[in-house]
C-alpha cells in the first residue's frame, strides 16, 4: 500500500518537474519504523520528522541505509544539541538564536548542517517564521555561523491563498541567487508548489494515510 502510493506521488511530482529539481520528502510523523521501512523497500530516501524523541528512535532503528533525515518541527532551544547531531537538514530555522545554537552545537566530524529559514509568508499570528521584511536583515548572520549551511526557505501557507504565498516565496528566492531552496507543497497542494518552484515538497497522507 504505501509502496503504491509512493509510486503515484512520484508520478503526480514527474508529471510536473520536468528537470528533476524536485525532491520528495516522506513526512512520517507518528508513523512506526515498519511504515518507514516499507517506503525506504521502495526506494524512498529522504523523511521528514516533526517530533526529536519520536524521530531519534526511529534514526536509531532504521540506520545504516543510507537515509537523509530533515528536521521540519518547531525547535525548543533545549532540543538543537540532538537535532544537530541527527538531522542532515532542518528546515523549521525561525530565529538567529536557534540557528546560532545549531551552528555551536553540530559536531565537526558531519560536516554542515543544511538549514532553510521559515518564512510567515502569509504573515499569521498562530505560526512560526521570520516575517518577509526580515529575511535580509537576518541573513547577513549567517556568515558568522561557519557550521551550518543557509540554502534556502521553508513556508506552511495558509490554504486559502497558498498560490500567491508560493509565488512571493518564488520571488524571495530569485532576490538571493546564492540560495537554491524552496521547501513548500504538501499533499493538497504540491503540484501549485511545484509551479511555483518548489525544491523539496513534504508529503505525509498521501504516502503513508491519515494520522489517527
Amino acid at each position: 500500500m504505501i509502496a503504491e502510493n509512493l509510486k503515484e506521488v512520484q508520478e503526480r511530482i514527474h508529471a510536473l518537474d520536468k528537470n528533476q529539481q524536485v525532491t520528495l520528502i516522506a513526512v512520517s510523523k507518528t508513523k512506526p519504523a515498519s511504515d518507514l521501512q516499507q517506503a525506504i523497500d521502495a526506494g524512498q530516501q529522504h523523511f521528514g520528522e516533526n517530533y526529536l524523541q519520536e524521530a531519534l528512535e526511529k534514526i536509531d532503528s532504521l540506520k545504516n541505509q543510507n537515509l537523509i533525515w530533515h528536521f521540519i518541527g518547531p525547535i525548543q532551544s533545549n532540543k538543537t544539541k540532538q537535532i544537530t547531531q541527527n538531522f542532515d537538514w532542518v528546515h523549521s530555522v525561525d530565529r538567529l538564536k536557534i540557528a546560532k545554537r545549531l551552528n555551536d552545537q553540530r559536531p565537526e566530524e558531519l560536516g554542515k548542517l543544511n538549514v532553510l529559514l521559515q518564512v510567515n509568508i502569509d504573515n499569521e499570528p498562530t505560526k512560526s517564521g521570520v516575517l518577509e521584511g526580515e529575511i535580509d536583515e537576518i541573513i547577513t548572520h549567517f556568515e558568522n555561523f561557519p557550521n551550518i549551511s543557509l540554502r534556502g526557505f521553508m513556508c506552511i501557507p495558509n490554504p486559502d491563498n497558498a498560490e500567491q504565498s508560493f509565488a512571493k516565496m518564488a520571488k524571495i528566492l530569485k532576490k538571493h541567487p546564492n540560495l537554491d531552496v524552496l521547501s513548500m507543497g504538501m499533499s493538497t497542494d504540491l503540484e501549485l508548489a511545484i509551479e511555483n518552484g518548489a525544491t523539496f515538497v513534504r508529503i505525509g497522507t498521501d504516502i503513508f494515510g491519515k494520522r489517527v
